[in-house]
């Protein structure tokens, strides 16, 4: 199936249900946070291509348009969009930490990181298509709504993810505890209950002969052991929380800061992409250096976004 749909000035992702402007730069300059959230009103208001309901793509969302094999910009192969500014664009989702900081992601080389919201980027629209029968993203877990202070306010036509918290709701019983591992029934994927099992920091290559010799000694009873894959990683996050950013009734153990992913930058393909627990950001480490941790992961992926 062709992944993206084109209806003259907009895309419908049928991977996700989402749609999204064809011109993503069609606010044509960077803004800041409140003045981005202002403008998507305007839009509503002029009813842009027939719709009402734009908004800031939320982390998620924005997330699910990355393409990790590929640089400026970092969008699948053979895109249908134009004038992508391959730098960074705002989300809809506040650094639950930092309050007075928003995510953004950089459609560049794909960073997910966090701003100050006075700052100045690009903004992107997107809508959720009505009754799409096809696949649809998580939500990020954010409830609740913050100025540019990071104060909290109430949510009502902010416009901001936690007011409109759009996606899939995960289930009510999302872990399954056995006891060495869990399993995320909403991704299909299982981790290790201890999330530091190799108890000090690894270079890259070391992550993969772990998994190797786990793998050769049938560790807590399986051979299909895996470095998880930068997506696999991010799903795990949780835009509510913070140190770490994983929801807040999760059962797993001595969590660390930096995990490696067994994705590399095509940026610099001696760097990987890692997950910074504490905050949920996406970043990238240098391959040789002992800097980051290993969470093994195994199953069958089931995730919402490939």
């Amino acid at each position: 199936m062709k992944r993206f749909q084109i209806e003259n000035e907009i895309v419908i992702d049928r991977q996700t249900g989402l749609m999204w402007t064809k011109n993503a730069s069609l606010l044509d300059f960077p803004l800041s946070w409140g003045e981005a959230l202002y403008n998507i009103k305007k839009l509503n208001k002029s009813a842009l291509y027939g719709y009402q309901d734009w908004k800031i793509p939320n982390r998620k969302e924005l997330f699910s348009l990355i393409s990790h094999n590929t640089i400026n910009p970092s969008l699948p192969i053979n895109n249908p969009f134009s004038n992508v500014f391959t730098g960074y664009y705002w989300t809809s989702s506040t650094c639950a930490r930092l309050p007075d900081q928003a995510w953004y992601i950089h459609l560049g080389g794909a960073r997910v990181f966090k701003g100050m919201k006075y700052n100045s980027y690009m903004v992107w629209p997107v809508r959720t298509v009505k009754d799409h029968n096809r696949s649809k993203l998580f939500h990020t877990g954010q409830k609740i709504c913050f100025d540019e202070s990071g104060v909290v306010i109430d949510c009502h036509d902010t416009g901001q993810d936690g007011e409109i918290q759009a996606g899939v709701k995960y289930t009510k019983d999302r872990f399954t505890e056995n006891k060495q591992t869990i399993c995320d029934n909403d991704t299909g994927l299982i981790w290790l209950r201890s999330a530091n099992v190799h108890k000090k920091t690894m270079d890259w290559n070391s992550t993969f002969e772990l998994i190797s010799e786990m793998n050769s000694e049938m560790a807590h009873g399986y051979s299909d052991w895996r470095v998880p894959n930068i997506i696999e990683l991010e799903s795990l996050t949780d835009m509510s929380q913070h140190s770490p950013a994983l929801p807040n009734d999760n059962s797993f153990n001595d969590v660390q800061a930096f995990y490696w992913s067994s994705t590399t930058s095509m940026y610099d393909t001696n760097y990987a992409w890692v997950l910074y627990m504490i905050d949920g950001a996406v970043g990238v480490g240098y391959k040789p250096l002992s800097e980051f941790y290993l969470w093994p992961v195994r199953g069958k992926e089931r995730m919402m976004i490939l």
